[in-house]
């Protein structure tokens, strides 16, 4: 009888003191020499089986490469907030570094873009990565030109970021 008292007076004390305690999810238990916590499900959010959680929001970045390779310029702009406005920041970064026909080359949105030059001439690509869009530039001029070098100083990623 007095086993049974001690057990239901633990059974309350300690459902009382893991109710206490804020942030607590799980129901505290001991014995002779040990201790524990047994999960409290009951406290924990449940969605329906097969659901999946609301899907994120995320803000669009957006980036351009322009060249004026005849004057040897390259202007690059990353995590722009539009179209437009990426290809103005980058013919502005190109004639800065003192082009005067800068010609936008490739704008991309949420990815990233490589510039690769040979001997004769130069290509652009996008890709999800850096390495991949230079991967594809790469391919695209040992096709058709020698002596293939990226430009990783002209080459960049402008990337979506997760707000909520």
């Amino acid at each position: 009888m007095k086993v049974l008292f001690l057990l239901a007076f633990l059974l309350v004390v300690t459902t009382v003191h893991a109710q206490e305690q804020p942030g607590v999810n799980c129901f505290p238990i001991q014995g002779q020499g040990w201790s524990g916590c047994v999960p409290n499900y009951q406290a924990q959010p449940q969605r329906p089986l097969g659901s999946q959680p609301p899907p994120g929001i995320w803000v669009n970045h957006w980036g351009a490469i322009a060249t004026d390779f005849f004057h040897g310029s390259v202007g690059i702009a990353n995590n722009q907030q539009s179209a437009r406005g990426a290809e103005q920041a980058t013919v502005i970064a190109c004639q800065a570094k003192g082009g005067v026909t800068c010609k936008i080359e490739i704008t991309y949105r949420n990815q990233c873009a490589g510039l690769v030059a040979g001997t004769s001439g130069h290509n652009t690509k996008s890709g999800s990565t850096l390495a991949e869009a230079i991967q594809k530039a790469m391919e695209v001029c040992a096709a058709t030109d020698t002596d293939c070098r990226a430009f990783y100083d002209y080459s960049g990623c402008s990337l979506p970021i997760r707000i909520q």
